[in-house]
């Protein structure tokens, strides 16, 4: 069995769960490529309905969360208590932690990724996603991130923090929206370094991988490339006067 094949069979192993045991079921924290694997075995879950849910709208890290489809409920109330946040907070005087300052506190620690969804970081610390079960043993045991002592409270997900984007408009033209032609201005790559990435697994379009640099891309699309960052597609309108498309690009930075 592959490792996408054991992935699959876990996602559905939580589907069978939920349609014979008529009660909502949920997998862990999946990546974009375990999100996609979800979404496809999602949609021929016969007496389920399916949804992915990472705690807030731009979620990178996400849940497959189940549902038996003739129960009479929302989404809200499916996901009620599914998720806490760990609020972690610095000293008044400390640098600045990074993501990968405070996941690499977490891994060492012991945690499993699939436990832990998005690590919003702030100037003055962290809110991170988790699951409910790991909520104790982190606020007894997670007392340093780098070198930095901190402390931690958990909070509800209704009070999650999220850090103001910072962020830039690209305005540029293109033979096609296709993908690979977004993902190049983008992130200002070449053509083919683009399309090898798509090909790679490293982008997602709205939460979930694609794989197809040919992939038509739509207005308001969310496009994350691993190890570039995040830009939408806010625009597409017009023709330069070689026939080229103008759009307009917001990238985080």
């Amino acid at each position: 069995m592959t490792k996408d094949e054991l992935i699959t069979a876990k996602i559905e192993d939580r589907i069978a769960q939920c349609r014979d045991g008529y009660y909502v079921t949920s997998t862990g924290f999946l990546d974009t490529h375990e999100q996609a694997l979800a979404v496809a075995a999602g949609r021929h879950a016969a007496g389920v309905r399916t949804f992915m849910y990472g705690g807030y709208d731009d979620a990178e890290r996400r849940m497959l969360v189940c549902v038996p489809r003739d129960i009479p409920m929302g989404d809200e109330e499916a996901t009620e208590g599914l998720l806490t946040v760990l609020r972690v907070k610095l000293p008044a005087i400390s640098r600045e932690l990074s993501h990968r300052d405070y996941l690499g506190s977490l891994l060492g620690l012991g945690i499993e990724r699939r436990l832990t969804g998005d690590i919003l970081v702030r100037s003055d610390g962290a809110d991170i996603l988790i699951v409910p079960g790991i909520a104790e043993f982190l606020l007894n045991e997670l007392h340093r991130v780098g070198s930095v002592e901190v402390k931690t409270e958990t909070a509800p997900v209704e009070t999650l923090i999220v850090p103001e984007a910072r962020t830039e408009y690209i305005r540029d033209s293109v033979s096609s929206i296709r993908l690979d032609s977004i993902i190049s201005s983008a992130f200002r790559l070449s053509r083919g370094k683009a399309s090898e990435a798509i090909r790679k697994g490293l982008v997602s379009v709205d939460h979930v991988e694609c794989l197809k640099p040919d992939a038509a891309v739509n207005e308001g699309a969310s496009l994350v490339m691993k190890g570039k960052g995040k830009a939408v597609l806010e625009g597409t309108g017009g023709e330069s006067k070689k026939g080229r498309i103008r759009i307009i690009i917001k990238k985080y930075i």
